[in-house]
């Protein structure tokens, strides 16, 4: 292919297509989502001023629990968890296979 007709920025494939070429592309994902969610859930905790401990007993929960929650690199957190600690902030979780 000419540098003429390739798309300006487009060098090969994504970085998606490696993942899956590598066979961890599912498992990336649940990593970036559970990032995601934990920073989220620490933004609204922070935006709405509320402590570790006020929060883990919203939750009905330990604080070493929600301190496994809020961590990026903890993976061994429930949808239920999850779905707590939405409802403590004042959010909801939405869950939809695309």
């Amino acid at each position: 292919m000419s540098t003429r007709n390739r798309k300006k920025g487009a060098i090969g494939s994504t970085f998606d297509d490696f993942l899956k070429e590598d066979g961890t592309y599912e498992a990336t994902q649940a990593v970036a989502i559970k990032r995601v969610l934990a920073w989220q859930i620490g933004q609204a905790m922070e935006k709405k001023r509320i402590t570790k401990a006020e929060m883990a007993r919203r939750m009905d929960t330990s604080r070493s629990q929600l301190d496994r929650l809020l961590d990026p690199e903890s993976n061994s957190v429930t949808l239920e968890t999850l779905t707590r600690a939405a409802r403590a902030v004042g959010r909801q979780v939405k869950v939809e296979l695309v």
